[in-house]
């Protein structure tokens, strides 16, 4: 039985912000749209989820949470969010800056496996994006060659933009060792092809997870061909769990690399985390050798150890927090340390000298004499001011004459 029409197309959304022209891309999640923004001229892409999602507060709020830090990622090479949230029927969405091209799994199915001097630079521009999503936190943990879009936007050639960061997080539960979790829509969470062992079996992740799925990609666009030889999605996983992978000099027979670049891809595809390169920086920086003359460049962009602004900001918003709560907390308490430091005196003194009645009189007439002195001080002012005003009288009243 044929789907009936989409219900989206040609949907107003926000008021009549967008405009939902035609759909562009679709999966277990939800689907994407071409859509216009007239206000801006421009056209955008609108992710919107589905509508049955709204009703798991755990998946809205982890998809807001993943909205959010998708929304403050800038690095170049990721795809711009420029506004998310939840539309009338609760369907939770996206609007991201709308790309033309090709995914990399579209490019190496039409054109065949890329040679190493166009798809090392790719690769080495993706892992600038990955890093500054690592340093803020963020893991993408569903990185394949249908994420990685190849965009000819203002007329550049093979410039990538990095796709879902995050939503691989919106899962109803981690994957089990040894099974897939599927959706009610089929759609598996994460994908066997290109999981690392610790996803596979369900382990807390990090960023050397990406680093493996990205090394599994890479291979594939090198050689037409992925590091084992599975038929299943299950295969794949236990493979990724339990196998080493075929090396890349041995896998396509009679195809050659650069010497040195398959033990860079052995480093990247090691069972155990802590084998592999430790960054996407560190994993850049031992492909840039072959990446020819491009490599320097791309390089240059990656983002070092942290974000300086990211960084900066965070400390500066930290500090005027801490700077807040410092007067409000010694503002209250240094009255009550005087006011403690007053009484306590006159206790002790009371106690050892039954006597204390010549030192009662003389705070009696003290505040007399203070009382006299504001007193005098107010008249003395009070002459000057009077003073001051009939010396202005006499010196306009000479310069009018």
């Amino acid at each position: 039985m044929a789907a009936g029409p989409d219900p989206n197309i040609g949907r107003d959304l926000l008021g009549g912000q967008f405009q939902i022209l035609q759909k562009i891309g679709s999966g277990g999640m939800g689907s994407v749209y071409k859509a216009a923004q007239p206000a801006m001229n421009r056209m955008v892409a609108v992710k919107i989820l589905h509508p049955k999602l709204a009703n798991r507060k755990d998946l809205v709020s982890r998809f807001r949470r993943e909205a959010r830090a998708m929304s403050h990622l800038t690095h170049p090479n990721t795809v711009k969010v420029l506004l998310y949230g939840e539309l009338e029927d609760g369907s939770l969405y996206i609007v991201m800056e709308y790309l033309e091209g090709k995914n990399l799994n579209q490019v190496v199915r039409k054109e065949g496996p890329l040679p190493v001097e166009r798809a090392i630079p790719v690769l080495i521009q993706v892992c600038g994006a990955l890093q500054e999503a690592h340093i803020q936190g963020i893991v993408h943990r569903d990185l394949k060659p249908e994420n990685i879009f190849l965009s000819t936007n203002g007329g550049l050639k093979d410039y990538p933009k990095v796709l879902d960061f995050g939503l691989a997080k919106v899962t109803e539960r981690e994957l089990r060792p040894g099974s897939v979790m599927l959706t009610q829509e089929g759609m598996v969470f994460g994908t066997p092809e290109f999981m690392s062992p610790e996803q596979a079996q369900g382990k807390v992740l990090d960023a050397r997870s990406d680093i493996y799925s990205l090394a599994t990609i890479l291979y594939e666009v090198l050689t037409g061909k992925l590091p084992f030889e599975a038929r299943t999605p299950m295969e794949y996983i236990q493979h990724h769990v339990t196998r080493n992978p075929i090396p890349l000099d041995e896998r396509v027979p009679g195809k050659q690399f650069p010497p040195g670049l398959s033990a860079v891809l052995a480093k990247a595809l090691e069972k155990r985390p802590e084998d592999r390169f430790e960054s996407a920086a560190e994993f850049a920086d031992a492909l840039k050798p072959f990446a020819g003359g491009a490599g320097k460049g791309y390089t240059a962009m990656m983002p070092k150890k942290a974000n300086a602004a990211l960084e900066q900001a965070s400390k500066q918003h930290a500090a005027a927090l801490q700077a807040n709560k410092a007067p409000a907390s010694s503002a209250f308490k240094s009255p009550a340390k005087t006011v403690k430091m007053v009484q306590q005196p006159p206790a002790p003194s009371a106690k050892p000298a039954p006597a204390p009645a010549p030192l009662a009189k003389p705070p009696t007439k003290a505040p007399a004499k203070a009382e006299a002195k504001p007193l005098l001080l107010v008249g003395i002012a009070a002459g000057c001011l009077i003073a001051g005003i009939l010396i202005t009288i006499v010196a306009m009243r000479l310069f009018q004459g």
